[in-house]
């Protein structure tokens, strides 16, 4: 199976994705920022402080997560526990924003977000367990004589 070259796009996807993720956070908070925007009576400066941070928290995410993909695919093993636990809730939330997607952007950007979880899935199960080695067969027995 081609896993190596899977694990390999799936980081250049996510790296690619991390800093769009932060730019369109940036256009977001530059928007609270111009129309003094709030919820419900919170300071506008919060808002946008706000928005910065899960912008720069979600960037560095991903390219967390790029670099476990792009480890897997150099060393060509596995994800540790950690580095498999990241790709699933990469894939989680992508798998969220998905849905939301749908509704919000349309389908252009849902079909985007299911490639990046299927690149992601498909990278945790091309390293999925390695099979077991074989146990070391006995060496063969001679048969008794019937009736001995």
């Amino acid at each position: 199976m081609a896993r190596r070259p899977i694990a390999l796009v799936t980081a250049a996807v996510l790296l690619v994705e991390a800093p769009a993720v932060v730019g369109l956070n940036a256009v977001m908070a530059r928007f609270v920022e111009i129309q003094s925007m709030s919820l419900d009576g919170l300071d506008p400066d919060h808002m946008v402080t706000g928005t910065w941070a899960l912008g720069i928290a979600s960037g560095l995410a991903l390219a967390l997560c790029s670099l476990v993909a792009l480890l897997a695919g150099v060393r060509d093993r596995r994800p540790g526990r950690l580095g498999r636990g990241l790709l699933i809730g990469c894939a989680a939330v992508h798998g969220l924003l998905g849905a939301v997607a749908v509704g919000l952007v349309g389908w252009t950007a849902f079909a985007a977000l299911m490639t990046v979880v299927g690149l992601v899935v498909l990278t945790l199960v091309a390293y999925g367990k390695e099979p077991a080695a074989p146990a070391a067969a006995k060496p063969a027995e001679t048969p008794e004589p019937a009736g001995a």
